[in-house]
C-alpha cells in the first residue's frame, strides 16, 4: 500500500467513526486552511518589521506547505509522478535564481514571479475547463466566471510583467513607448475581452473563446505597461503583483479551492495597499500611472545646461577633511548602493564616525533602489541598527541642522526638480537633502536616474561629486578617516 492509500485510509477510518451532518473529512481539510490562512497573516505582520521578517517568512511559508500538502491529500486521483518531476523542476530553477540573482536584479524578478504566477492562473483554470468539458459535465456559472476572470487577470499579469521586467533590466528601454491612439486601442480591447468572458459564460463548450479572451488579455497587458515610463515601473510591479494574487483567487473559485482563494485574496489586498503606499510616496494618483504619460517634456533644461561648468569633483581625502569637522552626518542610500553592493563599508563608515563622536543617521526614501524596502533590506544584510534607518517625513524637519548629506548612487528621490509644478517627477516628495550644509554625492557619472532627466542637485554651490563605484569611494573615504586619526 503506498502513502497516498495510507492517507486516504486513516481519513475513511476516522469519518466512518465520526457521526454528524457535514463529512468530517471536508472539515479537517477546510481547518486545515484556516490554520493555514492565520499562519498567512501572521507571516504578513511578521514582514512589516526587518527584525520580525525572517520569522513572519518561514510561518507563510509554513501555511503554505499545510495548504500544498492538505489539497494534495484531498484528491481521489493524483499521478504523484508529475508532481513530483514539477516540484524537481521548479525547485531547481528556483534554487538556482535564489543563489545567482543580485540583490540589484531582485524587482525584476519580482516581476517576473509575478508574471509566472498570472500565466500559471491562466493554464489551470483552462485545464479546468477542459477537464468539464470532456468529462461531459455541465459547467457552474461559478466555474464559468470564475475561468473568465482567471483567464483575463492572469494574460494581463503574464504579459505586464514581462514587458516590465524587460525595463527594469534593460532589456527594453525604460522610456516611455507610446503608440498612437492607444486609450482608445486599449478601451477597444477591453470591450473586446469582456465581450468574450460573456461568451464563455453563455457557451462554455467553445474552448476557442476561452483562448481568444487569453490573446486578447495578452495584448491589453503589453499595451498597459508600454507606455509607463521607469520611473513609475516600482508602483506598477506592486499593482501587477496585486493581478496576481486576484487570478490566483479566482482560479480558487474554478477549482472550489477555499486555501487558494484565502492566499489570492491576501496577496492581492496587500499589493493594492502597496500600491496605494506608493502612490502617495511618488505623488502620483492609480490612473494617472497606469493612463497617464511620464516622460521628459519639450522645452525641459538638458544636463549640458544644468551641470555646464558647474559640477565640482572632490576626492576621498577632502571628503574626509569635511567629515572631520562634522557633528551631524546623514547616509542617503540609492540603487548605486545595491549595485557597488557597498553596504558593509557603508556599516564600517558609520562605526568610524560614531568613534569620532559624530552623529550617523540614514535618509531612507520609500521607493529609493528599484522595490519597496531595497535599502533596509541591504542595510539590514550590513547589520546596521534599524532604529538609525529614518523615513522620509522624519528625517526632512533634519537636514537643515545637517552638516554632511553623503549620498550613495540616489538620483529621483534626491532631485529638487520634484519641486517644481510640472515635470516627470513633479509632486513626488524628496529627501531635502540640498538643504544641508554639505552634500557629498558618490555616483558612477552624471547619468540620469530612472526617470530619465538630469538632477539640478549635482549642480549646486554646496554639492560635491565623488565619481566612481560606490564600495571604492567608500573605503578610499575610510583609509583616509583612519590615516587622519
Amino acid at each position: 500500500m503506498n502513502f497516498q492509500n495510507i492517507l486516504h485510509s486513516v481519513f475513511a477510518a476516522v469519518g466512518q467513526s465520526t457521526s454528524g451532518t457535514m463529512d468530517f473529512r471536508t472539515s479537517m481539510v477546510n481547518l486545515a486552511y484556516l490554520v493555514a490562512a492565520v499562519l498567512f497573516i501572521m507571516g504578513f505582520k511578521g514582514l512589516s518589521h526587518p527584525r520580525k521578517a525572517v520569522r513572519g517568512n518561514m510561518l507563510g511559508s509554513i501555511g503554505m506547505l499545510i495548504a500544498v500538502l492538505v489539497t494534495l491529500i484531498n484528491k481521489d486521483i493524483i499521478d504523484y509522478r508529475w508532481i513530483m518531476i514539477g516540484l524537481a523542476v521548479g525547485g531547481s530553477i528556483g534554487v538556482l535564481l535564489a543563489v545567482k540573482i543580485e540583490m540589484t536584479s531582485m524587482p525584476e524578478l519580482v516581476g517576473l514571479f509575478n508574471g509566472l504566477g498570472g500565466g500559471a492562473s491562466v493554464m489551470v483554470a483552462g485545464g479546468a475547463l477542459i477537464e468539464s468539458t470532456i468529462g461531459g459535465v455541465n459547467p457552474t456559472m461559478q466555474l464559468m466566471v470564475a475561468t473568465s476572470a482567471s483567464g483575463l487577470i492572469g494574460a494581463i499579469t503574464l504579459w505586464g510583467s514581462l514587458v516590465a521586467f524587460g525595463k527594469l533590466s534593460g532589456k527594453i528601454t525604460s522610456s516611455a513607448i507610446l503608440l498612437p491612439a492607444r486609450h482608445l486601442i486599449n478601451i477597444v480591447l477591453a470591450l473586446a475581452a469582456i465581450t468574450m468572458a460573456v461568451m464563455i459564460v453563455q457557451d462554455p463548450t467553445n474552448m476557442m473563446n476561452y483562448w481568444i479572451l487569453v490573446g486578447i488579455a495578452s495584448v491589453l497587458g503589453i499595451l498597459a505597461v508600454i507606455p509607463i515610463g521607469g520611473a513609475d515601473m516600482p508602483v506598477v510591479i506592486s499593482l501587477l503583483n496585486s493581478y496576481s494574487g486576484l487570478a490566483a483567487a479566482a482560479t480558487g473559485f474554478v477549482l472550489s479551492n477555499t486555501g487558494l482563494i484565502i492566499a489570492g485574496s491576501l496577496v492581492g489586498a496587500s499589493g493594492l495597499i502597496l500600491t496605494k503606499i506608493m502612490c502617495v510616496a511618488m505623488n502620483r494618483s492609480l490612473a494617472n500611472v497606469i493612463f497617464g504619460v511620464l516622460g521628459a517634456e519639450e522645452g525641459a533644461a538638458t544636463a549640458d545646461e544644468i551641470y555646464a561648468g558647474k559640477v565640482k569633483s572632490t576626492s576621498g581625502d577632502e571628503v574626509a577633511m569635511i567629515l572631520e569637522d562634522a557633528q551631524r552626518v546623514v547616509i542617503a542610500p540609492g540603487y548605486g548602493l545595491a549595485v557597488s553592493q557597498s553596504q558593509h563599508q557603508v556599516r564600517d563608515l558609520m562605526n568610524l564616525l560614531e568613534a569620532m563622536d559624530i552623529e550617523v543617521e540614514f535618509a531612507i526614501h520609500p521607493v529609493a533602489g528599484r522595490m519597496p524596502g531595497h535599502m533596509n533590506v541591504l542595510l539590514a544584510e550590513a547589520d546596521i541598527p534599524y532604529e538609525k534607518l529614518k523615513d522620509l517625513e522624519e528625517i526632512n524637519t533634519t537636514f537643515a541642522e545637517t552638516d554632511v548629506v553623503i549620498i550613495i548612487g540616489a538620483n529621483d528621490v534626491v532631485n529638487p526638480d520634484a519641486r517644481k509644478e510640472t515635470g516627470p517627477i513633479a509632486g513626488m516628495p524628496i529627501l531635502d537633502v540640498d538643504k544641508a550644509r554639505t552634500c557629498i554625492v558618490i555616483k558612477r557619472s552624471l547619468s540620469p536616474g530612472f526617470a530619465g532627466i538630469p538632477n539640478p542637485l549635482f549642480a549646486m554651490d554646496s554639492t560635491l561629486m565623488l565619481f566612481g563605484d560606490g564600495k571604492k569611494a567608500l573605503l578610499e573615504i575610510i583609509t583616509a578617516l583612519k590615516e587622519a586619526s
